[in-house]
């Protein structure tokens, strides 16, 4: 049954990667093309200014997904009751906290970041973007966490897909018909009420959880321990935005429409990114449940499958991506004039820093499972730090690509401490482990690389020339990480070959 979830995960979350990333890349450029990347930039901006309420959240979710593990093993069903209760009433308190913030997000963000739009229209922008975040953290945002914890991610990225195709339909419907940039933000808050609503409906119905239940404080004892992780991981979302956005006020230097320039690289590496830890979906709820029934050797020998298969995954992608970004925004732009989009460097940046950040979550997930939020905190802060402080010093001499160089600073930083305190700390293993891994992720990369300089390829002047010079990529660069993989971890590869038959014969039989 385990395994079933985590395959059903899996399969269901890249769908949902997928529909994310293409109807990503539809919304932003209708936004662009149709109002400008002066306002893109302005939605973006308020969106992640917005988004800093979640720091309040103190990586509550995260604490609560560790604290159902063994109730939900167990069955307990007064105990997730309490725990529920105890995370609705700290989660309602949040969306209470965020109107407070918004409305003053609304009365200073006009004033001091960009008065080019005048201040009812930016102000009402930055009300009408806010009102799905509300509508998250008062009716949906625990049920979601409950859902994961119980190894059903599925259903909440099924209700995701759908919202996010409706979204999209509504959004091409209104720039058809000429409406405004706030009727069409309106819209899409809209449509992400309802998963929030429909997810509250849902667990509360299956589970049978006790509405009057006494809330279990204790679930979220941990909180201001998971608060150092969430930091660090807002931070990585949302530094090099708000960095860009006051800069452009404060120097002059660059206008708002670097943040837009920014949103369609960030839109491409995130996307590869959310697809590629697709795979890992399920896996922290997964390692949770071997933990809570004391399944050791059980989990050191599915960790080491999991962690190879993510380092391989994580190197086929970001190569490709390295390869194909600079051409793909070169036609994803074509026409717009207004930005300076082709931007070599800064995306290569992007890229690595990324694929850094991708690497990690293996360690992440298996760490963060064991509930180690407060051994491990520290170095969250640092990574924040270290992100906050190199972007600010760099962005003033280099612009957006100092912003890169702070995010890329950054993500190696707590990759490399992630994975030292999972061998010493809860696995036991040799460190040199995980040098090998990036070493040979390195090589893969570089022999890609350089093959994709020297092998002549089609020019890519539009998207099917450049799906053309894709499906080239792909099948050279899946060639190299393949080969490269199993020189160096030939056991490790017949390993994943041998339990891949296993589940699927296993399934076979069953039928």
């Amino acid at each position: 049954m385990r395994s079933k979830k985590a395959l059903m995960n899996t399969v269901v979350s890249l769908l949902l990667q997928f529909v994310t990333a293409v109807c990503g890349f539809i919304v932003p450029r209708l936004i662009i093309g149709t109002y400008g990347s002066a306002v893109n930039g302005l939605t973006s901006s308020i969106t992640q200014f917005l988004s800093y309420i979640t720091l309040f959240e103190a990586g509550v979710g995260g604490v609560v997904r560790a604290a159902l593990y063994k109730p939900l093993a167990d069955n307990n069903l007064p105990k997730l009751s309490g725990i529920v209760s105890a995370t609705e009433r700290f989660f309602r308190k949040i969306a209470y906290i965020f109107i407070v913030y918004m409305a003053v997000v609304a009365c200073v963000y006009p004033l001091i970041v960009n008065r080019s739009f005048g201040w009812t229209y930016t102000a009402s922008l930055v009300v009408i973007i806010g009102i799905s975040t509300f509508v998250q953290y008062y009716f949906g945002l625990t049920y979601m966490v409950f859902l994961q914890a119980d190894q059903k991610r599925y259903i909440t990225s099924t209700v995701q897909i759908i919202t996010i195709i409706l979204n999209t339909l509504l959004v091409l419907a209104f720039v058809k018909f000429g409406a405004s940039i706030h009727l069409l933000k309106f819209g899409t808050a809209l449509v992400y009420i309802i998963r929030p609503v429909a997810l509250n409906i849902y667990v509360k119905k299956k589970y049978g959880i006790n509405r009057k239940a006494q809330p279990d404080n204790s679930a979220i004892s941990q909180r201001w321990d998971g608060l150092g992780h969430h930091i660090a991981y807002f931070v990585n979302l949302n530094t090099d935005v708000v960095i860009l956005t006051l800069f452009s006020k404060i120097t002059g230097a660059f206008s708002i429409a670097e943040v837009s320039v920014y949103t369609v690289y960030y839109g491409v590496v995130n996307g590869v990114h959310s697809i590629t830890s697709a795979l890992s979906t399920g896996m922290e709820a997964a390692l949770g449940n071997m933990l809570a029934k004391g399944e050791n050797d059980n989990l050191r020998e599915k960790f080491g499958l999991y962690e190879f298969l993510s380092y391989g995954v994580t190197t086929f992608f970001f190569t490709c991506t390295a390869i194909l970004i600079v051409p793909f925004v070169s036609v994803y732009t074509k026409g717009i004039t207004d930005a300076e989009y082709i931007r070599p460097a800064f995306a290569y940046l992007l890229v690595a820093a990324y694929a850094a950040y991708t690497i990690r979550l293996p360690y992440n997930n298996l760490t963060l499972a064991a509930g180690h939020y407060k051994q491990t905190r520290n170095g969250a802060f640092v990574e924040a730090g270290i992100n906050v402080v190199v972007s600010a010093v760099l962005v003033y001499f280099m612009g957006i690509i100092g912003v890169a160089i702070g995010t890329l600073s950054a993500m190696v930083f707590r990759t490399v401490q992630y994975a030292w305190y999972l061998s010493k700390n809860i696995l036991v293993r040799s460190f040199a482990i995980f040098w090998k891994r990036v070493g040979v992720a390195a090589i893969s990369a570089a022999i890609s690389l350089a093959l994709a300089k020297a092998v002549p390829h089609i020019a890519v002047t539009s998207y099917p020339t450049w799906a053309v010079f894709a499906v080239q990529t792909a099948v050279m660069t899946l060639a190299v990480t393949l080969i490269i993989n199993y020189i160096f971890f030939r056991k490790d590869f017949r390993n994943l070959i041998k339990f891949g038959k296993k589940a699927f014969f296993s399934k076979i039989l069953k039928k």
